[in-house]
């Protein structure tokens, strides 16, 4: 079974609570960003937690480490400023659905 990680990111400072996600400023380049790491297999799950927009976005990532998470993560424009990394946890798959 694969390993991979749970990565928390929460709204960082710069977030405009009065717009919603896709209206946030410089939506389009972290769209893009967040779109290349799906194509590459780092990221394989993503998205807003909760109703709506949601508050933190969860990211299920395939790494080698929690450092290289974090170093790959600090390219998103949003980095720091729109979007901060709440936490990064290892997690082993022990179940999963067959295919079909």
């Amino acid at each position: 079974m694969a390993d991979y990680y749970l990565v928390r990111l929460a709204r960082g400072p710069a977030w405009d609570h009065a717009r919603r996600r896709r209206d946030q400023d410089g939506w389009d380049e972290h769209a893009a960003f967040m779109d290349a790491l799906t194509e590459e297999g780092v990221v394989i799950l993503g998205g807003p937690v909760g109703e709506g927009d949601g508050e933190d976005s969860l990211l299920v990532v395939d790494a080698e480490s929690e450092a290289a998470i974090r170093t790959r993560l600090a390219d998103d424009p949003w980095a720091n400023e729109m979007l901060m990394v709440a936490s990064v946890e290892p997690w082993s798959v022990w179940l999963r659905a067959s295919a079909g």
